[in-house]
């Protein structure tokens, strides 16, 4: 019976999980020019965190593991500009708990 208690919490975090689309961006310099924004600058200040500014105009700030896959992939993409991504997890207030990110 311990098994299925345990398990029913992690089934239900997973069916919570959204898709989010919008432009990837450190939070120091969400406010400026999104679309301008450089993959480099984006490394080098990625200290201050990350996060996701959708079609709203709305910022979800990313968790420490999202921080940590958006940095990684960040390193990796060849692509310098317009970082334009789609985002699954699940809010907690303002902050997405980022289970996947995919650069487009």
């Amino acid at each position: 019976m311990k098994r299925a208690v345990c398990l029913i919490p992690l089934f239900a975090a997973m069916a919570c999980a959204e898709s989010f689309s919008g432009t990837v961006v450190d939070v120091m310099c969400r406010g400026k020019d999104l679309a301008g924004h450089t993959r480099d600058c984006a490394i080098t200040c990625g200290k201050s965190g990350y996060g996701l500014v959708t079609a709203e105009g709305k910022f979800l700030k990313f968790n420490e593991s999202g921080n940590a896959r958006t940095l990684a992939a960040l390193k990796k993409l060849e692509k310098e500009k317009d970082l334009k991504a789609k985002v699954t997890g699940t809010l907690d207030g303002d902050v997405l708990k980022v289970e996947s990110l995919e650069f487009q």
